[in-house]
């Protein structure tokens, strides 16, 4: 049995608590105001920031000027309300993006074990329990993710801008008749029943895959094994329509009137390859205290061949998504791909090709290094890295425009949901046997040799 090491434990509550100290802080220190947007605006005027002040200025005096209209007042009253209502939602971003990536971890791990089941794969049993123990957490990231929603919908026309009721009402300025059309899908109450009938069906799956695992190590004959079996084809039925539409629901409504036919498989992929990886990390880790004795290089090679794999696969999206969109030019679509592709994010966008493709592509191409289990680390820790920005590119041009940094808020967000992640996972995987030694396939798993 596993004994959650009091070290990690320690390090676990640690980081909880120093990320909810710096959640706290990134609220309290928001603007509450225009005076105190333009309080910071004046402070920021000063230093390197004073000659791009001054030529914004003056570009907006010179579109000003070609319109005729000069910069009234009611333009700046405009700017400095959406720069407070970017401002205000740094905060929610930096906890949302990160309350996504571990939950998506968690997620992605139980399509992964799930996968397993229903194809009757042999390799991969004696990292269940691995598998159930990094599943634990999906639990509390969906009580998280829950709440977090809930409070969206109190404030909902800052972060998810089409819950304004502004942009229905025929008589309002506001009056957008694109939102009006898709209202049927993007409503306050229909969305909430999906986001609960998304978690709810997923922890369910969760919950009786475990019990039929653990159960069917005391079992006589196979039933357990069976219903875990039939639960899983159904399971990775609901997931495929699920998880796109999750998608949509969570992070492509932060855009309302954009839309592409490809973002739910992106999303999965940026899912399934981080699961993957913090699977051989974890597994990594267990091996290296002495437990988990079955699991050999063979494992090892197999689980980096699937981060490499999939993380080819994620380019094959990343690229898709965008050359088509490209190619088409439609100003609905390429609005997506302006702040990103030639906008603040721009480093970020393309940048992240090198964590999330070149490096695992040079670096796990070789047959050998894939046996190499400090190899498998580094080049996890540069995947997840890379992943979080992919995460943070997909949320933050919506929710904090230009305003966005790696600072505080963001340092911290991740270090109470690592903290969290590490606390539930290793906590589970303390309550039951490493060994899924009644499963029927543990003796090929076993005796595995790639």
């Amino acid at each position: 049995m596993y004994s959650f090491s009091k070290k990690l434990k320690i390090s676990a509550i640690v980081f909880m608590i120093l990320g909810a100290l710096g959640i706290a802080y990134g609220f309290l220190t928001v603007p509450n105001s225009i005076e105190d947007v333009k309080q910071l605006t004046e402070q920021q005027n000063h230093g390197h920031n004073e000659a791009n002040a001054a030529n914004e200025i003056e570009q907006n005096a010179n579109h000003a000027a070609e319109n005729n209209t000069g910069v009234s007042e009611g333009t700046e009253s405009e700017h400095l309300t959406h720069q407070l209502h970017a401002l205000q939602n740094r905060p929610y971003a930096a906890v949302f993006i990160a309350m996504f990536f571990f939950f998506m971890i968690a997620l992605g791990t139980l399509v992964f074990y799930a996968i397993q089941y229903a194809s009757q794969a042999g390799w991969s049993i004696v990292l269940f329990r691995v598998m159930e123990g990094i599943t634990a957490y999906l639990l509390p990231g969906s009580l998280f993710i829950l709440a977090f929603l809930i409070i969206t919908v109190a404030n909902g026309h800052y972060f998810y801008v089409w819950m304004n009721p502004d942009f229905y009402n025929p008589q309002s300025e506001l009056y957008d008749e694109i939102l009006v059309g898709k209202s049927w899908w993007l409503n306050v109450p229909f969305w909430m029943i999906r986001t609960f009938i998304y978690l709810l069906g997923w922890n369910i799956y969760r919950y009786f895959a475990v019990k039929n695992s653990l159960a069917q190590d005391s079992g006589v004959d196979l039933t357990h094994y069976k219903k875990n079996f039939k639960a899983s084809i159904f399971f990775l039925l609901f997931f495929v329509v699920s998880e796109s539409m999750m998608a949509w629901d969570w992070i492509m409504s932060l855009t309302p009137h954009w839309l592409s036919t490809l973002f739910g498989w992106y999303v999965f992929s940026t899912l399934f390859v981080s699961s993957i990886t913090v699977i051989a990390m974890v597994t990594i880790y267990l091996k290296s205290k002495g437990f988990l004795p079955k699991v050999n290089n063979s494992h090892f090679h197999d689980l980096a061949k699937l981060m490499f794999g999939f993380s080819v696969f994620w380019t094959y999206l990343w690229f898709s998504q965008f050359m088509l969109i490209w190619y088409a030019n439609m100003p609905e679509e390429t609005a997506y791909f302006a702040p990103r592709l030639l906008g603040p994010y721009q480093l970020l966008f393309i940048g992240m090709l090198i964590p999330n493709f070149v490096f695992p592509l040079l670096v796990l191409m070789n047959s050998d290094f894939k046996r190499i289990p400090w190899f498998i680390i580094s080049t996890g820790i540069i995947i997840l890295l890379g992943h979080y920005v992919d995460i943070f590119v997909m949320i933050s041009p919506a929710t904090v425009g230009d305003h966005w940094q790696i600072g505080i808020p963001e340092i911290s967000s991740i270090l109470f949901f690592l903290g969290l992640f590490i606390y539930v996972v290793f906590n589970a995987l303390s309550k039951s046997p490493l060994n899924a030694k009644g499963n029927p396939f543990i003796t090929e798993s076993e005796h595995f040799h790639y």
